[in-house]
């Protein structure tokens, strides 16, 4: 049994395997010991859990969430390293690999009474489709614990709704910073610091509206004005007319005045119901 965040034992799994990483599928293993260990602690996984590990790699973060787990499915994309991954998870049976793009994974098929932990580190490129992947349809997972560019776990954290993305997740789950990560800890280092975020799934959403696909094109559609007062932005929307969009925002208290990414999610829900012209589908 190897342990694959140690430089040394990691050094020689890739030459084994002539593993050479590639940076355009966001190929940063976490390689600090001590950081990695405390990612696996902080997804609160306990010995009755089923994990979903998205991105395993060569096995730097599952060899840790391995002994933690009772089952845990560990997805890979890059062939070439199911080898070595394999190499690393010698041992531990209760692992099962599956490579595949996580975006075309069956997830329900794996866990199909929904209740699982989430965890991995997460390509930068990949955030927004996999959040959407993982909270859309129900069942959901009972806790995502995701290291993620520190930009984004910062948008995800907002006390408002910073971004489209800062909504879709804080409809779906209580979302918290756990601890900043340095480049430092990654082999080959990324080019931005990371953080690692603990999303707590809710048993409903935090909104509540006819339809949550409307809801969330609603709130697309206004962030394209992210720039704009709401007034007008939403008076465009509706096809009212940013006077009338003015006069109807003051009457549900939010100042016409204000950008987008300053309403809260309660803000976001009342918005919805007094402007939206779109019909449930």
């Amino acid at each position: 049994m190897i342990d694959p965040a140690d430089s040394h034992q990691l050094d020689g799994l890739l030459r084994r395997h002539r593993i050479e990483l590639k940076h355009g599928l966001g190929q940063n293993f976490l390689t600090d010991p001590s950081v990695r260990d405390a990612v696996a602690e902080a997804a609160g996984i306990t010995p009755d859990d089923d994990v979903l590990e998205v991105g395993a790699g060569v096995g730097t973060l599952t060899v840790a969430l391995a002994p933690r787990s009772r089952r845990l499915v560990a997805v890979e994309l890059d062939g070439r390293l199911i080898p070595a991954l394999r190499e690393s998870l010698a041992g531990h049976d209760n692992v099962e690999v599956v490579r595949t793009d996580i975006l075309r994974f069956n997830i329900r098929s794996a866990f199909p009474d929904g209740n699982e932990i989430v965890v991995g580190n997460i390509p930068y490129n990949l955030t927004g489709a996999l959040i959407r992947k993982l909270l859309d349809d129900s069942p959901r997972p009972r806790r995502l614990s995701l290291v993620v560019q520190k930009e984004v776990a910062e948008r995800w954290t907002a006390s408002s709704g910073a971004s489209l993305s800062t909504v879709a997740v804080q409809v779906f789950a209580a979302a918290r910073m756990q601890f900043t990560i340095p480049a430092a800890a990654f082999t080959p280092p990324p080019r931005v610091d990371s953080a690692l975020v603990r999303l707590d799934v809710r048993e409903r959403p935090a909104v509540e509206v006819d339809d949550l696909q409307s809801f969330f094109r609603f709130v697309e559609a206004v962030f394209q004005g992210r720039r704009k007062q709401l007034g007008g932005t939403l008076g465009r929307i509706s096809g009212t007319g940013s006077t009338e969009a003015r006069t109807r925002l003051r009457d549900i208290g939010i100042d016409p005045e204000r950008r987008p990414q300053t309403l809260t999610l309660g803000e976001w829900e009342t918005a919805y119901k007094d402007f939206n012209p779109e019909p449930p589908r």
